[in-house]
């Protein structure tokens, strides 16, 4: 018999960029036109809606300022995406094994 929990998909994070890309093209809005408003270039604004580039601070504010979005969404979306990224990376795992073992002694 196989457990239902081997057939579940690991959890795949959105990055912000896709709500984001969502957002402007619901309204209709161009990614030139938005970055230029913006003050950003418009690579900047691509990589950031294609998954390229972080959701920092700076740009969580304009984007509250350009589309009324909340910028704590943003970033908690953009650290969330950062944390199962880096849960996800073999090195980051083996490195945290590592850690683990020589610091056991301190738990």
């Amino acid at each position: 018999m196989t457990m239902l929990a081997n057939k579940l998909t690991p959890f795949c994070p959105t990055h912000p960029g896709e709500i984001l890309k969502d957002e402007i093209e619901y309204r209709k809005i161009s990614q030139r036109a938005l970055a230029r408003q913006m003050g950003i270039s418009y690579s900047q604004l691509n990589e950031v809606l294609n998954g390229k580039r972080s959701v920092n601070t700076e740009l969580a504010l304009l984007f509250e300022a350009a589309l009324g979005l909340d910028p704590e969404m943003l970033l908690n979306m953009q650290t969330r995406y950062n944390m199962q990224m880096a849960r996800a990376d073999q090195r980051t795992q083996e490195r945290w094994n590592e850690v683990r073992k020589l610091c056991a002694s301190f738990l």
